[in-house]
């Protein structure tokens, strides 16, 4: 599953960059986040629960940036699994922040999610269920939109 979107915030792309690539200062924004530990310059542990339906899990994540030019991009890899190995999740993530005027940051991402085992089968169907009420929703207004009226 591929997720891309992007953000802006009021602030230079120095502080910006600084803070996103601080896992203690990032760790407390993520929900669900149970605590980070820094185990490298550019690796560290963190515990992150989750609830999908009826479902929760708390996975350890293993993250580690692999790449990064300071303070445009960084290229990163997540890999962790839930207790018991039920779940299993990777990610790939790139992070590219620009500063279109001065004290304004626009950060864009792009992440590659997998996740398998009972969370991501859980998960896929109720994605895919969501998905089909949208494009049923889309459907109908295309159809209200160029239809002649009965």
């Amino acid at each position: 599953m591929k997720i891309e979107d992007g953000f802006t915030v009021r602030a230079s792309r120095d502080r910006v960059w600084a803070f996103i690539t601080d896992p203690e200062q990032v760790g407390p924004c993520i929900p669900g986040c149970t605590g980070i530990q820094v185990t490298g310059p550019n690796s560290y542990k963190a515990g992150v629960r989750v609830a999908i339906g009826p479902i929760k899990a708390e996975f350890k994540l293993d993250v580690q940036v692999e790449e990064q030019v300071p303070p445009n991009y960084l290229r990163s890899l997540t890999k962790g699994e839930e207790g018991s190995r039920a779940s299993m999740l990777q990610a790939k993530t790139l992070l590219e922040l620009q500063e279109p005027e001065p004290g304004v940051t626009e950060v864009r991402y792009s992440t590659e999610i997998s996740i398998v085992g009972r969370l991501g089968k859980f998960g896929l169907g109720v994605m895919k269920k969501k998905a089909e009420g949208i494009g049923g929703d889309f459907v109908k207004t295309m159809r209200e939109r160029l239809e002649p009226a009965a």
